[in-house]
This record gives C-alpha cells, sequence and structure tokens, in this order.
C-alpha cells in the first residue's frame, strides 16, 4: 500500500504485544482495532468495515495448542467468507498454520515476528482481497519471488529457517535428492541475503575438469600455462560481495578439497601463474545429493572442509516424503505447460491426482514436471484422466527399493534412463536434468 489504507483488527490476548503491533501498523493501515478476547470478533465485524484480521491462535493461560485460532477462523469465515485472516502464533506450530490455510486462513507469522516480514504478509493478504484475487497459500512466496514451496508441514519448516538464515553471512549446505529444488533453495536464499545486490556465481562441481579446476575458481594470469593468452579472473574473484554456489560439492575429489579449504580458511584467492593473494569478501553457499557424513567416515569427504561449508545445514525433504505437495505442484506445472502448448483448458480429474499421488516419483520435482509437460504434449481432450497419465512401473522389491541409498536410486535412475534411450547421452541428460558433463562424471563414478 503506497499510503495509508483500510481497516485491521488485531486480536491477541498479550496487552504488550498488542501495543507493539500496533505502532507498527499505524504506518499501514488507515486505523488499526486491537482486542485481547476472541468474544468481541463478531461483534467488531458486524459494527465495523474490517478489511483484514490478525488473529492470535491461543488465548487461555496454558493452553498452547492452537485450537483456538482454528476455532475463531472458522468463526470469522461462517460470518464473512471472504475475510482475509492472517495467523499470529508464538510456537511456531506449522502444521497447525498449514491446516489453518487450508481452512481459509490467508497466511501465518511466527512470533517473535520480523516487521519487514510481517508488515508485507498483512499487505499482501490485505491487496489480494481488495483486488478480489484469491490469496496466496503459505507456498507461495511474497516481495517479487516466483518460488513455491509447497503445503507440507515440512517445506514450510524449510520456508522458515531459509528466512531466519538467509540474511546471515553463515556459510549454508542445501542437501536433498536430485531434482528436489536444491538450486532453486539457494538461489531465494540469495535473493533474501543482503548481498542481494550482487552477483550470486554459480560453479556445477561435478563438471569442472580437475585441470582446469583453480584456473577456473581462482583464475589466473597471463602466461601461467599454454593457451593463458591473457590474464583471467576466476569465478571466486567474479562473485564479488555476493555469494558462490559450489553445487555437487560431494564430488571433489579429496586433493581439490584441500585447495578449496585453504582459500576458505584464508578468505583469499591466488590466481594461477602469481604471488599475490586477493582477499575475498564471498558468502559460501553448497548443495550436493550424496551423505557428506557417510563420505566423511568412508575418507572420501575432509571432515574439516565439511564443518567448514556446514555452518547452517538445511536439508530439501524429497517429494514422497510430502505427498501433499504433489497435487499443487502438478496444477502449477498444468497450468504451465498448458499456456506452454496452447491447451489453456486442460485439467486433471481427481482419478488422476490421485495416481499422481500413488507414484513415488524418484526424480522428485523435475521426474513430475518433465511428466506433466509429456501429458499435456499428448492431451487430446479438456480433460486428463488417469488412464492418460503412463506413469512408470514402480519396482515390486520394496524392501530393496526402502534399503536402497539415495546413491543406488541415482544409479538405478541413470542406467535406466540409459537403457530407455539407447545409449543416447543427450536424451538421457535432458530427461533427469542435469548438463551432460555432470552426466559423465555420474557414469564414471557409478561405471556404468
Amino acid at each position: 500500500m503506497s499510503k495509508r489504507e483500510g481497516t485491521i483488527l488485531v486480536v491477541d490476548d498479550n496487552r504488550s504485544i498488542l501495543a507493539a503491533v500496533e505502532i507498527l501498523l499505524q504506518t499501514l493501515f488507515a486505523k488499526v482495532i486491537t482486542v485481547t478476547g476472541p468474544n468481541r470478533i463478531k461483534r467488531i465485524l458486524s459494527e465495523e468495515q474490517v478489511d483484514i484480521i490478525l488473529l492470535d491462535m491461543n488465548f487461555s493461560a496454558g493452553i498452547n495448542s492452537g485450537n483456538e485460532g482454528l476455532f475463531w477462523l472458522s468463526e470469522i469465515k461462517k460470518q464473512n467468507p471472504s475475510m482475509p485472516v492472517v495467523l499470529f502464533t508464538a510456537y511456531a506450530d506449522i502444521e497447525l498454520a498449514v491446516r489453518g490455510i487450508k481452512e481459509g486462513a490467508s497466511d501465518f507469522v511466527v512470533k517473535p515476528w520480523d516487521n519487514r516480514k510481517l508488515s508485507e504478509t498483512l499487505q499482501i493478504a490485505y491487496r489480494s482481497a481488495k483486488e478480489k484475487r484469491p490469496p496466496r497459500t503459505p507456498g507461495q512466496a511474497d516481495d517479487g519471488s516466483d518460488i513455491f514451496w509447497g503445503i507440507s508441514e515440512a517445506m514450510q519448516k524449510v520456508r522458515l529457517l531459509v528466512g531466519k538464515v538467509a540474511v546471515t553471512d553463515a556459510n549454508i549446505l542445501v542437501t536433498g535428492e536430485n531434482g528436489t529444488g536444491k538450486e532453486v533453495i539457494v538461489r531465494e536464499i540469495h535473493r533474501l541475503s543482503r548481498r542481494n545486490k550482487y552477483p550470486m556465481i554459480s560453479v556445477d562441481m561435478g563438471a569442472i575438469t580437475e585441470t582446469l579446476f583453480e584456473s577456473e575458481l581462482f583464475g589466473h594470469t597471463k602466461g601461467s600455462f599454454t593457451d593463458a593468452k591473457t590474464d583471467r579472473i576466476g569465478k571466486f574473484e567474479a562473485a564479488g560481495n555476493g555469494s558462490i554456489f559450489l553445487d555437487e560439492i560431494g564430488n571433489l575429489p579429496c586433493h581439490l578439497q584441500a585447495k578449496l579449504l585453504t582459500v576458505l580458511q584464508q578468505c583469499s584467492i591466488t590466481r594461477v601463474g602469481s604471488n599475490t593473494p586477493i582477499p575475498l569478501n564471498i558468502r559460501l553457499l553448497s548443495a550436493t545429493n550424496r551423505n557428506l557424513e557417510d563420505m566423511v567416515r568412508k575418507g572420501t569427504f575432509r571432515e574439516d572442509l565439511m564443518y567448514r561449508i556446514n555452518t547452517i545445514h538445511i536439508h530439501i525433504p524429497a517429494l514422497r516424503e510430502r505427498p501433499d505437495d504433489i497435487i499443487p505442484f502438478a496444477g502449477i506445472f498444468l497450468e504451465k505447460q498448458s499456456r506452454n502448448y496452447g491447451k489453456p483448458e486442460l485439467q486433471l480429474t481427481a482419478a488422476a491426482e490421485e495416481k499422481l499421488k500413488r507414484y513415488p516419483w524418484y526424480g522428485n520435482i523435475r521426474e513430475l514436471e518433465h511428466f506433466i509437460e509429456k501429458a499435456v504434449i499428448f492431451s487430446e481432450k479438456t480433460i486428463i484422466d488417469a488412464d492418460d497419465l503412463e506413469v512408470p512401473a514402480v519396482a515390486s522389491n520394496t524392501a530393496e527399493n526402502e534399503g536402497s541409498t539415495i546413491e543406488e536410486m541415482e544409479r538405478k535412475m541413470i542406467r535406466n534412463a540409459i537403457n530407455k534411450h539407447n545409449g543416447n547421452l543427450s536424451l538421457v541428460a535432458d530427461e533427469l536434468g542435469i548438463a551432460r558433463q555432470t552426466l559423465y562424471n555420474k557414469i564414471k563414478r557409478y561405471e556404468l
């Protein structure tokens, strides 16, 4: 809102919180009404032209279940179904907050709150209601990002953690299976950071060749080796005051890990062919689909490097571990691909959605998106039913699957894709959503 407009009702039993929130919101809304008890909500709604409500989830002393907030949310919606309600909870109960979203809340804010975040959340909910757009779900990002978090409890916890650590300068390691969206999360961390005016330079550690490692990352001087015809800055130097993202860091050989560790410890790089150190002011973001702790135990990853890159660890759960997110993601991909292929009326039936939910999606979000794209391409009707979805057969030996490691599942996926495309590695890389060089490195690593 460019100017103060609208009326907000704040309901919280803590008078200190009410006073603090009132001061903040007076700069955003034309009128701020505060009450300590929910019993007055209905009367206020009948007497005042309220545009949005900030509703606490707990009122009775000693009761922290959040059910009171859900009850009063229901009562508000009975009286005014279109009223935007943002839930306010001190207990970070994401499961209840997500349940509240499903029951009609616009969003939620966790106490202790960040003033900027609270202001943005309320303004977005207010504008959505005013413009009669559907309010965003908790999976939808705000303030300029197009990231979709999902509605599952697991991803809401990730969302809160990202918001909390992004504004720091801590080194962050993001882990998760292929296709879970690790790079998307890393880019969101950079976007929310204080370094977002500077670049984020990405390096695929699985694709970079060992002979060019130092030159690519740290730069070189003219004449330092054959073909070094000019001075060249490396990725670290190019990041300037921004962030450097080391993707697939688990694929880095041990002898190169030592060189990376030295740079991180000294906060400086030295170009190949030079003796002059160049100081660094970067933030380190890393990602891997491998279990670094297992690699440390096996001696294939340096323990000191793991601790250096892993100040904060964010794990992205597999899509099959958060089935509530499958259909929302499928809906987003269906809308996107329907536009791309000129089929804007396509819809999934309930049976089709159920079929999607039953499939384990070992390729995660990336596999789901590719699958939906193919379904759109082959669709001949406006409705996509279960029979129209040819999901790959799931191995019947569930005991074997459950005992598989991420590496073993990845090896099977690559092997199956190679067999499917008769060895055409370009098609294999496209299906798996990875670069050809990364595919070559994985084929070499898994001896396929």
